[in-house]
């Protein structure tokens, strides 16, 4: 027996490999009508990742090579360089958040995972007085930011928000 293509999809844990592997597919083939990501943002964050890299590295090679009286040794240079790498991973973080917006709804990619939800979960999008970033605005007055659509962007930000609606009242059937 086959399966039929007309049975709905299934929501899948976004955290799950399988969910991620969908989302990577559905990307591929170009079923997102929408998707934003930080400009201003990831120009910064690449920017304070390399110097926070340089800083240390530099530190790093130029430890042993002071007198401050404390006996500095090569594993020590080694671990400051390898901190400053962590570091900058850590700060180029900043530069993954992401939203897709498509048929099958939203999904919201901010620092750490990636949170789907369908038209029937979402009341709309909004951005807050005084907040850095949109947010998805839920049934039940829940929400979840959204980071990719931030203040700092200016236009960017406010052309993704009226797509984003447009796009919300195309698939949710509203005027």
């Amino acid at each position: 027996m086959t399966e039929s293509a007309s049975e709905p999809e299934v929501a899948l844990d976004p955290y799950s490999a399988e969910g991620r592997v969908r989302a990577q597919q559905r990307s591929v083939d170009g079923t997102w009508d929408l998707e934003v990501r930080p400009h201003h943002a990831i120009f910064t964050v690449r920017i304070v990742a390399g110097v926070l890299a340089a800083i240390f590295i530099f530190g790093g090679i130029v430890l042993r090579h002071g007198s401050t009286g404390v006996n500095f040794r090569v594993s020590d240079q080694i671990a400051l360089m390898v901190f400053g790498l962590l570091l900058a991973g850590a700060v180029l973080l900043l530069a993954r958040p992401r939203v897709r917006v498509g048929a099958q709804g939203v999904v919201v990619r901010n620092i750490l995972g990636d949170s789907e939800f369908g038209w029937p979960d979402i009341r709309g999008i909004s951005f807050p007085d005084k907040k850095s970033w949109a947010r998805l605005e839920l049934v039940h007055d829940e929400y979840v930011p959204m980071m990719a659509i931030r203040s700092n962007d200016k236009m960017r930000a406010a052309e993704a928000m009226d797509r984003f609606r447009e796009l919300g009242a195309k698939y949710t059937g509203e005027k």
